[in-house]
């Protein structure tokens, strides 16, 4: 038997979930072979089977009570499982013990299933950060470890690289995508006087800048910081049968007690700490998220968290990002327009001409939206920070913004209608032939068709939808208006996006943030519930998120919220079907009509009754949403 308990003890120290399956699969045997003996059959054994069960699920019960009491004095229900177990074995109810140790493994096996697997979204933010720099001393260039640099350095960018530290251009002109900081769909050219960010991308053209915040400082790592300090501050949800537990343990210990003191039988009390035994109670909560995860999935979600669905029941906010959420996050033509004799075809057909050989985010929007063939062009040349300039069918066509058109000698003023454009969001590339302003093409990220129904039926729910972007006010303003969202923040950096949502919690506010970007990591980790789309997102966004979309259909938002609230009704169901079903059996047992055995059976009936109901919500679907 020592040998016994040896390799027991050496099989706890394996973990996961493939132990609780084992466990409950030789402790389920074990309690068939037990019932069944003397009954069906007869075998005569050194002793009762049902203490396979009782070790294998009982004995990690019993220390995690025991070390709970004596470190931190807390009260679990897990106590009054100790004590259950405990009892029925000093009056030899081998079986009675281990059903209920069995009945708590299964709890236990359900409550690790929907626990979040281990993320690693802060780690990959780490290998954003650049590994070297190049800097520019009067030896020349060198390349130095980007720790090494100093506020002051003068360092040099070349097109393609990360920039390591936060700064501003000194020579050079460029465009750089600065999606990983501000969530910005289209790039921002930069030039001389211009601050530039860590972790930020240059798209083309080589560059210096001086360093003037680096290390810690700089926004990369500042961000960094944001996502552990949210991730710390994040209390986790505590389950309900522990909140209940003290309660519990007084009751059950009282009512044993009194009916031994009055009747004189041990077998009463006992009885009344195994119906009492909180199982169904234990299950409650986590048979009821098992299920409503294995809904959401049904409907493209990605559950990361198991409480995630509880925290989202009572939200009542929902603070949304806007590029690669509301929008595709991918620059489209939305219009094109000729000021000349050329007509609107020719206009597009020469300007995808020209971008063919662009490196530039926006000419590879323009020649993909242009879907077309487009012939070769000669003398290219590109203008950092302006556009580029090249030969198609004869004619010389410069691509760019107002800059270009002023060193071809074009002429875009008296084009009223240009100025409506960026008020909406769009950026405006300018089309000049052979010298002469001929035309131009706008581009914008274009709002996805789920996207105003969705907000409406949010609203519905009477939970307030709030824009937070780092794009400019013209843009945030468009979007906003065009899905019905009156509250909107725009220019927002990581910090301004987790600042926001800590004030709205600050004021009694349960706050979800959905986000697609690097830079929504932050505001995802600090919210009460973060929500990551799975398609168009970043892997670090995804990471940090407790659940992602992950089909990016955004229409499905308003089912995911009203099945958590479902999930909580189920939940209070089955715990209010529980309670009274102890109630009634520690009556039962109080009067003598209860034994131990029967006492297990009745209350495994409740546990379960308890899963059919949770299981319920597999196939829920919400109702129909009037929007309003």
């Amino acid at each position: 038997m020592k040998e016994f308990v040896l390799k027991i003890e050496e099989f706890m120290e394996i973990g996961g979930t493939k132990k609780d399956i084992v466990l409950l699969v030789l402790g389920g045997l074990s309690l068939a072979a037990s019932f069944l003996n003397g009954r069906l059959y007869s075998y005569n054994l050194p002793f009762d089977v049902a203490w396979v069960a009782i070790i294998l699920c009982g004995t990690p019960i019993i220390i995690e009570s025991i070390v709970g009491l004596i470190t931190e004095f807390d009260i679990k229900a897990d106590v009054l499982v100790s004590l259950a177990l405990i009892a029925s074995v000093c009056i030899g109810e081998f079986f009675a013990a281990g059903e209920v140790a069995f009945i708590m493994q299964l709890g236990s096996l359900l409550e690790d299933l929907t626990v979040a697997r281990a993320r690693a979204g802060i780690e990959k933010l780490v290998s954003l950060t650049p590994r070297t720099a190049r800097i520019i001393t009067e030896e020349g260039e060198r390349i130095v470890p980007a720790e090494e640099v100093d506020v002051g350095d003068i360092l040099r960018v070349l097109p393609g690289e990360t920039i390591p530290v936060d700064g501003v251009i000194t020579s050079g002109q460029t465009s750089v995508n600065q999606a990983v900081m501000t969530g910005e769909s289209l790039p921002v050219d930069k030039e001389v006087g211009d601050e530039v960010l860590s972790g930020t991308t240059n798209q083309f053209g080589a560059f210096e800048m001086r360093a003037s915040r680096v290390g810690a400082d700089s926004s990369l790592q500042r961000m960094i910081g944001l996502v552990e300090s949210a991730d710390a501050g994040k209390a986790k949800i505590v389950g309900i049968a522990d909140r209940w537990a003290t309660w519990i343990v007084v009751i059950a210990l009282t009512a044993a007690v009194f009916t031994w003191i009055f009747t004189g039988e041990i077998i009463r009390a006992v009885t009344i700490l195994v119906v009492f035994c909180p199982c169904a109670l234990v299950l409650a909560t986590p048979t009821a998220i098992m299920a409503a995860i294995g809904n959401a999935t049904k409907h493209g979600f990605l559950v990361r968290e198991g409480d995630a669905l509880e925290r989202l029941a009572g939200v009542n906010k929902i603070t949304i990002d806007k590029t690669g959420t509301l929008t595709l996050g991918k620059p489209q033509v939305t219009a094109v327009r000729t000021v000349s004799d050329y007509s609107e075809e020719e206009i597009y057909r020469l300007t995808a001409t020209v971008e063919k050989m662009s490196e530039h985010p926006l000419g590879k929007a323009i020649v993909a939206c242009f879907g077309q063939p487009v012939d070769e062009v000669s003398d290219f040349s590109m203008v950092p920070g302006e556009g580029i300039i090249a030969k198609a069918h004869g004619r010389r066509v410069a691509v760019g913004n107002e800059k270009l058109m002023k060193r071809v000698g074009a002429d875009i003023s008296g084009i009223n209608e240009i100025k409506d454009y960026p008020d909406e969001g769009s950026t405006v590339v300018y089309v000049a032939i052979d010298g002469k302003f001929a035309g131009y093409v706008a581009l914008s990220d274009t709002l996805r068709e789920d996207s105003p129904v969705m907000i409406e039926k949010v609203k519905s729910l009477n939970i307030t939808p709030v824009l937070l972007t780092g794009d400019n006010p013209n843009a945030a303003g468009s979007i906003a208006g065009k899905v019905g969202i009156t509250n909107f923040k725009s220019g927002c950096l990581p910090e301004d996006k987790l600042g926001i949502i800590a004030d709205m919690q600050t004021a009694g506010d349960e706050v979800c943030m959905i986000g697609d970007g690097i830079n929504d990591a932050p505001a995802l980790k600090k919210a009460n519930v973060g929500i990551a789309m799975g398609g168009v997102g970043s892997d670090i966004a995804i990471d940090v998120a407790d659940i992602a979309l992950v089909d990016d259909e955004i229409k499905e938002l308003p089912h995911l919220l009203e099945l958590s609230k479902k999930m909580m009704r189920t939940i209070k169901v089955n715990m209010s079907f529980s309670m009274a079903l102890n109630f009634l059996a520690i009556t039962l047992a109080i009067t003598g009509l209860l034994g131990p055995v029967v006492g297990a059976l009745v209350h495994n009936a409740g546990s379960v009754a308890v899963i059919i109901n949770s299981a319920l919500l597999l196939k829920w679907k919400k109702r129909d949403l009037a929007v309003i």
